[in-house]
C-alpha cells in the first residue's frame, strides 16, 4: 500500500473510493465543476476498477490533471488471502495506521455473501468472539469499508469479465461494532446500494448490531437495509455476562428500537434477523429456548442459531448437534422461522467469531485477556 498521498499544499488527496453519489456531487461542486461528472467517476471505479483516474477517459483532461493533483481513488491494501476447502475466501486488509481487518466472501451456489468489517478491532467485548478480545484501534472510513467489495470484486476479475456479481449480499458484520462508527458505515452502505456503484438490493445489505440503541433509533431516519440484532440470550442477567453493552441497553429497549426501524421502512413485509450463538452449557439449553420463544413471542422476526466456533482462549465449547436440533425443535414449535447457520471457512478461521486482525489497542483490553488467560493457566498447573 502506498503512504498517505499529498497535494501540493501537504493536504491529503480526497480518495474518491468512499464519496457517496452526494457527497461526490458536492465534491465536483466544490471544485467548480458540474456535479454530472460525479455520475461518471462512480461509474468508473465502481463499475469498471478503475484506481488510475488518467484513464478515467470521458473526463476533460484539464479535469483529470485537476484531480491527479487534489483526488486519488486509493484502496486498502491485501496482506494476504486464505480459500477453505468450501469455497470461502478469506482477506486480511492493511489500512492506514498498520491496522489489518479481516474480510470474508461466502459462495453459496449463484450467491456471494461478503462479510464486512467497519473497525479495527472492536470497541464492545462480548465473551464469545475473537475480535473483542483483541480491543480497539480505530474506526475504519468510508473508503476502507466500500474498499471491501471493492477488493472482492477485484479478486475474482469481476471488473474484467462483465460478471459483477461475485457480491450480490453484503453483511456487516465483520470486526467491528457497526452503529459505532456510523456516518462512515452509512455512507458506505449507501454506495452498496447506489445503482451507479453496487446496486445491491436493500433486503440484501444487512447491519447487525449488538444493541447500540441510540444509533439504530438515528439509523432508522436514513437507511432501508436489512436488520440484524446480536441477542445470545434470553434475559438481561444472561445477556450481561456475554453482550457487555447489554447493561446499558437491556433487551426491552432494544428489541423496542429494532421494531420501530423495522415499522419505519416502507416495506411492511420486513422482519428482524435474532442472532443467537448457541454455547454449551451457557445459553443451549431447553429452558433457554423456551424463554426466548415467550421473549420473541410478538416481535417481528426469524431467528439464525450460530453454533459457536472456538478460538483460542475463549474458555467455551461448540454446543453438541443434539442440542442444536433440541433449541432448533422448541422454537419451531413455537411457531418461529428458525435457520441453523451452517459453518463456513472454519479451516481458515473465517468462521463467524473468529476474526482476527492485527490491532493497536488503545483500550489495553488483549493485554488484560492475556493476562487474564496465564493466571488460569498457572492456577491449572
Amino acid at each position: 500500500m502506498s503512504a498517505l498521498v499529498t497535494d501540493s499544499d501537504g493536504q491529503p488527496r480526497v480518495n474518491l473510493l468512499g464519496l457517496s453519489l452526494r457527497q461526490m456531487e458536492q465534491f465536483f461542486l466544490d471544485i467548480g465543476e458540474k456535479k454530472f461528472r460525479a455520475q461518471q467517476v462512480l461509474k468508473w471505479i465502481h463499475h469498471a476498477g478503475v484506481t488510475d483516474i488518467a484513464g478515467m477517459s470521458n473526463l476533460g483532461k484539464g479535469l483529470r490533471e485537476k484531480l491527479l493533483q487534489i483526488a486519488e481513488v486509493r484502496p486498502p491494501e491485501v496482506v494476504s488471502q486464505s480459500d477453505s476447502a468450501d469455497g470461502t475466501r478469506k482477506w486480511a486488509i492493511r489500512v492506514d495506521g498498520g491496522g489489518l481487518v479481516e474480510t470474508v466472501l461466502i459462495p453459496d451456489g449463484g450467491r456471494g455473501t461478503l462479510c464486512v468489517s467497519s473497525q479495527v478491532g472492536c470497541s464492545l467485548d462480548c465473551s464469545f468472539c475473537s475480535t473483542g478480545k483483541q480491543g480497539f484501534q480505530r474506526d475504519l472510513s468510508a473508503a476502507e469499508i466500500i474498499g471491501q467489495v471493492w477488493l472482492a470484486i477485484k479478486s475474482y476479475d469481476a471488473f474484467q469479465s462483465g460478471k459483477g456479481r461475485i457480491v450480490t449480499n453484503v453483511v456487516m458484520m465483520g470486526m467491528g461494532e457497526p452503529l459505532l462508527n456510523f456516518d462512515n458505515v452509512v455512507a458506505a452502505m449507501d454506495l452498496m446500494l447506489e445503482d451507479l456503484a453496487y446496486g445491491i438490493s436493500k433486503r440484501r445489505v444487512t447491519l447487525s448490531t449488538s444493541g447500540v440503541v441510540p444509533a439504530l433509533d438515528r439509523l432508522a431516519g436514513c437507511s432501508e437495509v436489512s436488520l440484524a440484532i446480536s441477542l445470545h440470550a434470553p434475559n438481561d442477567a444472561l445477556r450481561d455476562q456475554l453482550v457487555p453493552i447489554n447493561r446499558k441497553y437491556p433487551i426491552a429497549s432494544l428489541l423496542r428500537s429494532a421494531r420501530a426501524y423495522i415499522e419505519a421502512q416502507r416495506d411492511s413485509k420486513r422482519v428482524v434477523t435474532v442472532e443467537y450463538t448457541l454455547i454449551a452449557g451457557v445459553n443451549d439449553q431447553p429452558e433457554h429456548a423456551r424463554e426466548l420463544a415467550v421473549l420473541l413471542r410478538d416481535f417481528p422476526c426469524k431467528i439464525n442459531l450460530i453454533p459457536f466456533n472456538s478460538f483460542p482462549q475463549s474458555g467455551y465449547q461448540r454446543p453438541s448437534g443434539n442440542a442444536v436440533s433440541r433449541f432448533w425443535q422448541v422454537l419451531v414449535d413455537a411457531g418461529f422461522v428458525v435457520t441453523v447457520r451452517t459453518t463456513r471457512g472454519d479451516d481458515i478461521d473465517a468462521a463467524c467469531g473468529q476474526l482476527v486482525g492485527q490491532v493497536v489497542d488503545r483500550t489495553r483490553r488483549s493485554e488484560r485477556h492475556r493476562a487474564a488467560a496465564d493466571t488460569q493457566v498457572i492456577q491449572v498447573g
